[in-house]
């Protein structure tokens, strides 16, 4: 577990937040453009350990082959595809950014997975097998429609 400061966020937290004031920097100076938010995803998978590289680079060719109206950005310093307006819809969070046991697909309040009173909106991801495929083309369909 990390260590928390005074002020309740762990190191990681803190980091995840400038990344993500520094994007927002970045969006208003210049725009967000899709070849650059397609650049920063890239970036960031390339600079995730082996392992979850290779669970990123899969759930990102699922995403952008089932769903190309999103466009990809970083959110918090993680991979994500973005609405229209530039919401986040889904993300994927590397197991090394907070030294948890497994990566995390998460989907964001726009996402249109709503099912009754409570549902899943974030899921352990730690292999990537043609039925974790599946269920992610079928949450990502489900997500945008």
């Amino acid at each position: 577990m990390a260590a928390t400061t005074s002020d309740g966020f762990t190191a990681e937290e803190r980091a995840a937040m400038k990344e993500r004031a520094a994007e927002l920097r970045a969006e208003g100076r210049k725009g967000a453009k899709k070849a650059d938010g397609l650049q920063a995803v890239l970036d960031k998978i390339a600079a995730m350990s082996p392992a979850d590289r290779a669970l990123a680079e899969r759930v990102h060719v699922t995403v952008t082959e089932t769903a190309p109206q999103l466009d990809p950005k970083t959110w918090y310093g993680m991979p994500a595809y973005a609405d229209a307006e530039g919401k986040a819809v889904v993300f994927f969070q590397e197991a090394g950014k907070f030294g948890t046991r497994y990566s995390t697909l998460g989907f964001q309040d726009n996402a249109h997975l709503d099912d009754g009173a409570m549902w899943p909106v974030s899921y352990a991801l730690v292999e990537w097998t043609p039925a974790v495929e599946e269920r992610i083309r079928a949450l990502v369909k489900t997500a945008v429609g």
